[in-house]
């Protein structure tokens, strides 16, 4: 049986990318590296459903437990595979839609969580990063319209259906980023990002979406790389007092904590990939992403030793994606083509009224 299923070995606690299409004997010989837990999948391994589903075997088939396959397909222009997956459109617009019709904007935000997760599983991905619930201020280079809205009420109440639409398919969910984004001018992909508010406005505003999707039991949680100095000098993604302290005392969350990729600009600040890397597991992470960085990711892995604890590997296991739906029945299938084609006409209609006359 381990032989069908791959070499048994658990699940570490970094999860890589790979540079092409399908495997190679490299990508081969660093999945099996003890230390890895994943692969985060981008627009350059994608070609075609039909190959993007045979890479997800080679990968799953590598090891028992199965290694995780994750992937940002959020929406809007957060979306890494398009031909043969239906358009999504960005949470903002969904914002938008709720100003104007809530209760059709929160059927809508399932449907659209329940599309994008089914349409990942049957092709073999085990989650997307998503959703997005940091809180649209109206400044932000990187959030943007990645938000759903200003208001921490109506953004709970969106990102709740999101999941909820994912979880009725079979994926578990990321809530990102903790514990928020949105406040920031910065793009912490190429700049230091610094939150100089206080605790307490934090608490009240930014960090509200998410005590509401871990009432919920969001699986996971992924922290910001930025700075709140009030708080703790270190960026929330290596500081045991937001994810420890905070996320787990305080919020009460006992889902994966998920790192955001340590080759950001605001991360690597913080010293050399392996210092990252360690800083962001004894911080309280279960799951690092080292992307676009292999010469790093080969270091990390010649230098670092990490055994996570049973509870953290466990809390991985759990982000395995249970597709209910097969690819070939996809098509077929009545629910998927009443919501698919709702949001491919909602997505439709959004680019229109944003093109410029």
């Amino acid at each position: 049986m381990d032989r069908l299923l791959g070499q048994a070995m658990p699940l570490g606690s970094m999860m890589i990318d790979i540079e092409g299409r399908q495997l190679t004997s490299v990508d081969k010989d660093r999945l099996m590296e003890p230390l890895v837990a994943g692969v985060i999948l981008f627009s350059r391994n994608f070609e075609s459903v039909e190959q993007l589903m045979t890479l997800t075997t080679q990968i799953h088939q590598l090891r028992h437990p199965k290694l995780l396959i994750g992937v940002d397909h959020e929406g809007g222009r957060v979306q890494r595979f398009k031909t043969g997956f239906t358009r999504l459109p960005p949470m903002g617009a969904i914002g938008r839609y709720y100003q104007q019709q809530p209760g059709q904007a929160l059927e809508l935000a399932e449907k659209v969580g329940w599309v994008m997760a089914t349409e990942l599983l049957a092709a073999g991905v085990d989650f997307s990063f998503a959703p997005v619930v940091d809180l649209d201020y109206g400044d932000s280079r990187v959030i943007g319209d990645r938000a759903f809205d200003a208001d921490p009420i109506v953004v709970g109440r969106l990102a709740a259906q999101v999941m909820k639409g994912m979880q009725t398919a079979g994926m578990a969910s990321v809530a990102k980023h903790f514990p928020g984004h949105g406040y920031i001018q910065a793009d912490s992909h190429l700049e230091v990002a610094v939150d100089s508010r206080g605790f307490d406005e934090i608490l009240q505003r930014d960090i509200q979406p998410f005590l509401k999707l871990i009432e919920m039991d969001v699986s996971a949680v992924m922290p910001a790389h930025v700075c709140y100095p009030k708080v703790d000098e270190r960026p929330a993604g290596f500081s045991s007092v937001w994810l420890h302290s905070i996320l787990r005392q305080k919020c009460h969350f006992d889902g994966a904590i998920i790192s955001d990729d340590l080759s950001m600009h605001a991360a690597s600040e913080w010293g050399d990939a392996p210092s990252r890397v360690l800083a962001a597991l004894t911080a309280g992470c279960d799951l690092v992403l080292l992307c676009n960085a292999l010469e790093s990711v080969d270091e990390v892995l010649a230098k670092i030793e990490w055994q996570a604890n049973p509870l953290s590997h466990s809390r991985l296991i759990r982000l395995h994606g249970q597709a209910h739906i097969k690819m070939k029945h996809l098509q077929n299938n009545p629910i998927w083509q009443s919501y698919a084609a709702s949001v491919a006409t909602f997505t439709e209609q959004t680019l229109q009224d944003t093109l410029p006359l």
